[in-house]
């Protein structure tokens, strides 16, 4: 066995753990610590976040690593700990806010005209409307009514291969459409 390190990993650690805790933690962190940076780069938008993430979640599990009875739990006690390390720093992010003269927005925004929206929208319509009866179903039920290729597969009782094919062509019907074409 070798020695245990000269000095504790970080302040106040030898009170927490011994060595042999020390080398189950790291031998843990090896073999896992790779598929928890990647759970923790699926909660940050930036890689050195999720370092700064998973090593903070890592040192909150080390500092438990004697009270968790059940070692084959780890990975859920460690992404539990990441999403509350994670909420927390979400929660006592600092808002800027400066007072400044001039507002940052344009004061005249382009406005759509609404006569021009429903212009679009009849257009769009009778597009629709065109399609086969099959496509123009699984259109609707796709792009209308917002569910995916998935549940629209269930509701018609196709399958979902079925769905991406038949919308793939019907979408293809519609981008040669001429009376949608001034429009692109």
């Amino acid at each position: 066995m070798t020695p245990p390190p000269s000095g504790p990993v970080c302040a106040g650690a030898s009170q927490y753990a011994s060595y042999a805790s020390y080398a189950t933690f790291s031998s843990y962190v090896r073999a896992r610590g790779p598929v928890l940076l990647r759970t923790a780069r699926s909660l940050t938008a930036n890689p050195c976040d999720a370092e700064d993430l998973l090593q903070t979640a890592l040192a909150k599990t080390f500092v438990a690593w004697e009270r968790i009875e059940d070692h084959r739990a780890l990975d859920g006690y460690v992404r539990r700990a990441l999403l509350n390390t994670r909420t927390s720093q979400w929660r006592k992010r600092k808002v800027d806010e400066f007072a400044c003269e001039e507002l940052p927005e344009p004061v005249g925004l382009p406005v759509p005209d609404p006569a021009e929206r429903q212009v679009l929208h009849d257009a769009m319509w009778r597009a629709v409307m065109k399609l086969p009866e099959r496509q123009r179903q699984m259109v609707v039920l796709r792009y209308y009514e917002d569910l995916s290729e998935a549940q629209t597969a269930e509701v018609l009782g196709v399958s979902v291969g079925t769905v991406k094919s038949a919308v793939s062509r019907a979408l293809g019907k519609l981008r040669e459409d001429p009376e949608l074409a001034p429009i692109r």
